[in-house]
C-alpha cells in the first residue's frame, strides 16, 4: 500500500517534523509513506473574496498536479465527514481489499482546499470544527494514519 500527505506551506518546526518522522518510520511496516509539500501562496492578511479565491486556486493547481488519476484520495476539511480512529481503519482496510492501495491524504493552506479539490477528492474527511495550524495537522493526521494500521493488525497500541 503507498500512502500519502500532500499539505499546503514547508513544515518549519523541529518538534512537529520529529513527531512526523517517528510514525512515518513505524509506517515502513504497513505501507510506502511520503509527505508532500507544496508551496503556499503569499498573499497580504487582508484578502477580498475574490483574492482568497484565487490563493486556493493556485494552491488547488499545485495539490492536483501531485495526484494521480489511480489515488484514492481524502480531503481534510471542515465540512467533511467525521470518523472515529476505527471507522477510519475499516474504510482504509476495505479500500484496500477493494484494490485501492494508493491512498493520498490533502491538507490545505490557511484559507482550505480549492473547490476543484475537493471535487477531485473521493471522500471529505473531518477531524471536528476545530481550527487546527495546517502543519499540526501533519502529525496529527500521520499518527491517525499509524493508528488505523495498528488497529487493523490488531494491535493493543489503540485501546
Amino acid at each position: 500500500m503507498n500512502v500519502k500527505i500532500i499539505g499546503v506551506g514547508k513544515l518549519k518546526e523541529k518538534y512537529l517534523k520529529d513527531g512526523i518522522a517517528e510514525y512515518a518510520k513505524r509506517l515502513q511496516k504497513f505501507a510506502k509513506f511520503e509527505v508532500i509539500e507544496v508551496p503556499d501562496e503569499k498573499a497580504p492578511e487582508q484578502l477580498s473574496q475574490a483574492q482568497m479565491d484565487q490563493v486556493m486556486a493556485k494552491e488547488g493547481e499545485r495539490i492536483i498536479s501531485k495526484i494521480k488519476d489511480k489515488e484514492y484520495v481524502f480531503a481534510l476539511s471542515i465540512k467533511g465527514k467525521e470518523r472515529s480512529s476505527e471507522e477510519l481503519a475499516a474504510e482504509i482496510d476495505k479500500l484496500a481489499l477493494r484494490g485501492d492501495s494508493d491512498l493520498t491524504f490533502v491538507i490545505g493552506g490557511s484559507l482550505g482546499l480549492a473547490p476543484e479539490v475537493i471535487a477531485r477528492a473521493n471522500t471529505q474527511i473531518s477531524f471536528g470544527r476545530f481550527t487546527l495550524p495546517h502543519q499540526l495537522m501533519r502529525l496529527v493526521l500521520t499518527e491517525q494514519i499509524y493508528r488505523a494500521f495498528m488497529i487493523n493488525q490488531g494491535s493493543p497500541y489503540h485501546k
